[in-house]
């Protein structure tokens, strides 16, 4: 591993089209870690990995033998997701990026990736999830700050706990401490960035903003 590569790309197995992403994240700059069927789009855009995780339950086909590959029982208790953002870990990376993570058939690995999220935050690193349209942060008790971003949707929930106390500037409807809550109204959906820099900050409780172009 380069001893420029500080940070770890982990491509899931969710449909991913990737222009748009690997050209705002240059895989060249990250250590690539293919969970399952994650490889499948890694190749299709031209990205040989670093190494390939997975039961390859999802895959048409194994990977090449030339990729480094570690394979994973169908019966197991973590997702090739988490398997990879643990393996991310071991080699000594603390910041994650992960694409191919959301949408897809699987609703119920889209929610088990949001809890990737947070346990790479419970670990000491720093993750974004990332889609073709779509960025996901989980903060606690911390700022967002999004620049050249106009137009841009941004939702805000409460996550890993009952509520969160932020506040927004630079949306079209701001905020100064109030609370969300889980259960409550839904005050956080479909706002939107209307100032440069925009800011969502999380004064207490942890909240997952969902950013969307």
């Amino acid at each position: 591993m380069g001893a420029e590569k500080q940070a770890c790309m982990i491509i899931g197995a969710s449909p991913l089209d990737g222009r748009k992403v690997f050209k705002e994240f240059d895989p060249r700059h990250y250590y690539v870690i293919c969970a399952d069927a994650g490889y499948e789009t890694a190749m299709k855009a031209g990205i040989k990995p670093d190494l390939v995780v997975g039961d390859f339950d999802s895959a048409k086909e194994p990977p090449p033998k030339e990729i480094k590959c570690v394979s994973l029982p169908v019966d197991k208790d973590v997702t090739d997701t988490m398997f990879a953002v643990m393996k991310g870990f071991n080699l000594g990376l603390h910041s994650f990026l992960l694409l191919g993570c959301l949408g897809g058939k699987r609703f119920d690995h889209s929610l088990a990736n949001l809890e990737v999220l947070q346990y790479i935050r419970e670990h000491g690193g720093h993750g974004i999830m990332a889609g073709d349209h779509t960025k996901i942060f989980l903060l606690q008790e911390e700022r967002l700050k999004m620049t050249g971003m106009a137009g841009a949707i941004v939702s805000v929930f409460p996550y890993n706990g009952s509520n969160c106390i932020v506040s927004y500037s630079g949306l079209k409807y701001p905020l100064n401490r109030g609370q969300l809550s889980c259960g409550g109204l839904p005050m956080g959906v479909s706002n939107q960035v209307t100032g440069d820099p925009a800011e969502v900050r999380v004064h207490s409780g942890c909240a997952l903003v969902v950013v969307g172009q």
